[in-house]
């Protein structure tokens, strides 16, 4: 309804699965960021892929400053239900993803999403949501992968939205 609204009557519809502005308010803001607080240290930069917009482009901006920074998606793994993450299938991929931006994908379980989730709140202090947990547990398991590095995960939601639910019981 909303797309024949838009088609019939010019309504705006933002659509953030397919609007280019998605990805270049990364390109534009997160990946500068991201080079200049870590003096363009960074070598992995992990991101969950919800609507693919942060690291599309925020991948663009890194790689355009360093082609060898390592590039790592988060998707939940089969029958996981991590809210904010999406496992796409090739008919409803968002319009701007582009899979050769994405050097490694890691598939998270719903329980190492919510484990790592609680040892965010518990261990760090750091009140997140469980797509949050899918980016650390992408992050912690790149670690295991490397001898040394610097590598920036994007924490991308908020404790408070699942406090009406069981994940921190």
């Amino acid at each position: 309804m909303a797309f024949k609204l838009r088609d019939e009557k010019g309504y705006v519809l933002l659509n953030q699965f397919e609007n280019d502005d998605n990805w270049k308010a990364h390109y534009k803001t997160t990946g500068p960021e991201i080079w200049r607080d870590t003096e363009g240290k960074i070598t992995h930069f992990v991101a969950t892929m919800g609507t693919t917009g942060t690291i599309m482009g925020t991948s663009r901006f890194l790689k355009e400053q360093n082609p060898d920074i390592t590039i790592v998606g988060a998707q939940p793994a089969d029958g996981a239900k991590i809210p904010g993450i999406r496992k796409w299938s090739p008919e409803y991929v968002p319009k701007f993803f582009e899979r050769s931006r994405v050097d490694v994908v890691i598939d998270v379980s719903e329980q190492d999403a919510k484990d790592t989730t609680i040892k965010l709140a518990k261990e760090e202090g750091i009140f997140a949501g469980m797509s949050s947990g899918g980016s650390m547990y992408c992050a912690l398991k790149t670690a295991e992968q490397i001898d040394e590095g610097v590598i920036v995960a994007i924490i991308c939601d908020r404790g408070d939205r699942y406090l009406s639910s069981t994940l921190f019981e």
